[in-house]
């Protein structure tokens, strides 16, 4: 049977994901820091609850916040705070490259999968036109640039692989319900089917991309 895993699966997203793999009658594996102690930003809770797992044909980084700590995105760089600022690197950027860290034995070397990391296109630098959320940027930026650099290196021995970042949209959950404002925004299930359709449809040919819920790349 095939087998699944979802990190991050007590989120709106995840557990959603999980839900939708499910209904496919996919075995899914799910991993979150409220039911399992899986902590994404402590390298031995990651060691420990990855290292004897796999290989999965779908493993998904469901993770992020836009909050930690009670710190706003910032409306401006003037708002910038430096240890709000790593909060965001630790839980959006190091937390997936820590998953990535094993990578190698999540996945079946010689058959196809997908690790999908969620994203976002505020992440994109050549898309950013408005300024603002410097350090959830930031941090979406450097886990775009992380995926592609594992995406090169997972390529040498997994040659049926996918390594990419997904823009999941704008989603109605905990995550995102004081941003919403005029911005139209979908059902978790709905964002779910999705990203599933999306990464139905990827192979090797679209490892180390970015793209979004409609499967259209997203710009660096």
């Amino acid at each position: 049977m095939e087998k699944v895993l979802i990190i991050g699966a007590s989120g709106g997203i995840g557990s959603a994901l999980a839900d939708g793999f499910e209904a496919r009658g996919v075995r899914v594996d799910r991993l979150s820091r409220s039911v399992d102690g899986f902590d994404i930003t402590d390298a031995g809770s990651v060691a420990a609850h990855l290292s004897d797992r796999g290989p999965y044909a779908r493993v998904v980084v469901g993770t992020g916040a836009l909050e930690i700590g009670g710190a706003a995105p910032e409306k401006t760089i003037k708002s910038l705070d430096a240890v709000a600022m790593m909060d965001q690197f630790a839980l959006n950027a190091v937390g997936p490259a820590l998953v990535l860290r094993h990578a190698h034995g999540l996945l079946d070397r010689d058959a196809p999968g997908v690790l999908a990391v969620l994203s976002a296109r505020v992440g994109s630098i050549g898309d950013n036109r408005i300024g603002g959320w410097i350090s959830y940027r930031a941090a979406k930026a450097a886990v775009n640039q992380v995926v592609r650099t594992a995406s090169v290196e997972l390529a040498r021995t997994h040659k049926q692989a996918a390594i990419v970042a997904l823009h999941p949209g704008t989603v109605k959950t905990a995550f995102t319900e004081k941003y919403l404002g005029r911005h139209p925004a979908v059902e978790p299930g709905q964002a779910a089917a999705e990203l599933i359709a999306v990464m139905d449809g990827l192979g090797p040919a679209q490892t180390g991309g970015f793209f979004d819920c409609s499967g259209a790349e997203v710009p660096w």
